[in-house]
């Protein structure tokens, strides 16, 4: 009788797992034209659990485990934040392993959409006098003090929660930075007049000669009912990261991609009609929250003041993408412009891995400037499009 265990071969199954890997690294993953026009999808995504290095997740000593058995195994790659240095790209992807907790890794490409490879060890993020429980979803910016900064969520959990209640957490801004991306220098989490905070961006530059943030304010995990939006802060000395104000710049609406909730992406880019912000947008369904990805402008002099919004969703989850740990989710905290204005956007479907569009700045210019507004109105958007049927009639 044949054993449905046939003896395991150690050679042969190492060899299957570095081919796996090799496939997943080297794969060639040339852009499509999304129908609209707006930018390309490169089929593949570029940074999966298969990306993580064998040694990160296997004992590979023969002896000490000769069965080959996975010993840390990976959950998903995904929400990572993206920075072009010496000519490569870099995202420092959220790896979150089986027992929940995230992580910070590191990985190179030469042409941005593949052969992303991880550096030798996962990112040693130094604590604060209160541990980190779980630190993710990092934003990295080159601040013209000359640093890289890394800003991300740190979470701990709620010291004021119910007995039994081992869900609550508090969300605050982890801040440090680095001159190679590898070595951190922790500073003081962000103090502002939120309870919570998620998806708090650094801008690029000084604002009045302060450190200008995008926060996020909220007083629970889902700000839903209770304004809310992209917020705007000050701060002198980020040494002592101190915001005493946060005003709302770009606000949740009813009925529109944003209605639940919404929050700043990666840092802005730079552009000759002002500053490029892509951001999430959350509205709720019959089968959950929807995250998708929308772009809106802000003044080259007046960072806090919008000048342009694209209505409706610029990144939507299509296809595969909507298959996951978590359904209908698209997030991007990492997106580079290099000098000839090619556009990598990275984002991640279903908190499970990394895709990327790319696209130009005289394209993603283009849009900001010719996609109208939503009149928020479905009488308005009749109007709205039979006039563009119109035109075209002409």
């Amino acid at each position: 009788m044949t054993s449905l265990f046939p003896s395991f071969d150690y050679d042969q199954r190492l060899k299957e797992l570095s081919e796996s890997h090799r496939q997943a690294v080297e794969t060639p993953n040339p852009g499509i034209w999304h129908p609209t026009n707006w930018y390309r999808k490169h089929p593949h995504p570029v940074v999966t659990p298969a990306h993580v290095p064998l040694q990160w997740r296997y004992d590979l000593n023969r002896d000490r485990n000769p069965l080959l058995i996975e010993n840390l195994p990976i959950q998903a790659t995904f929400n990572a934040g993206a920075i072009e240095l010496d000519g490569r790209i870099a995202q420092m992807v959220r790896i979150e392993g089986h027992d929940r907790k995230s992580f910070f890794g590191l990985c190179w490409s030469d042409t941005g959409v593949d052969g992303f490879t991880f550096t030798g060890h996962a990112i040693v993020m130094p604590e604060t006098d209160d541990p980190d429980t779980n630190v993710y979803d990092m934003r990295l910016v080159k601040h013209e003090d000359g640093w890289i900064y890394g800003l991300f969520c740190t979470e701990r959990k709620d010291p004021n929660a119910a007995p039994g209640d081992l869900s609550s957490a508090v969300a605050q801004c982890g801040i440090a930075r680095s001159k190679n991306l590898i070595d951190w220098e922790r500073l003081p989490d962000l103090k502002s007049p939120s309870a919570q905070q998620r998806n708090v961006v650094l801008h690029p530059e000084f604002v009045n000669g302060k450190y200008a943030f995008y926060t996020r304010p909220q007083d629970g995990f889902i700000d839903a009912g209770s304004g809310g939006g992209i917020g705007w802060a000050l701060c002198g000395d980020i040494t002592r990261p101190v915001v005493t104000e946060e005003r709302i710049i770009e606000s949740r609406l009813y009925h529109t991609v944003k209605e639940v909730k919404n929050g700043q992406g990666p840092a802005p880019i730079k552009s000759p009609i002002g500053w490029i912000h892509l951001a999430h947008g959350v509205r709720g369904t019959a089968t959950g929250l929807r995250y998708v990805l929308y772009v809106f402008v802000t003044d080259l002099e007046d960072p806090a003041r919008v000048t342009h919004s694209p209505g409706g969703a610029f990144i939507v989850p299509e296809g595969d993408e909507q298959l996951g740990d978590l359904s209908h989710i698209v997030f991007s905290n990492g997106w580079v412009c290099k000098d000839d204005g090619t556009v990598f956007i990275y984002y991640a479907s279903c908190d499970t891995r990394m895709h990327v569009a790319t696209t130009t700045l005289d394209r993603l210019i283009a849009y900001c400037e010719q996609v109208p507004r939503d009149p928020l109105r479905s009488r308005a958007c009749v109007a709205q499009r039979n006039a563009l049927i119109d035109k075209n009639r002409e």
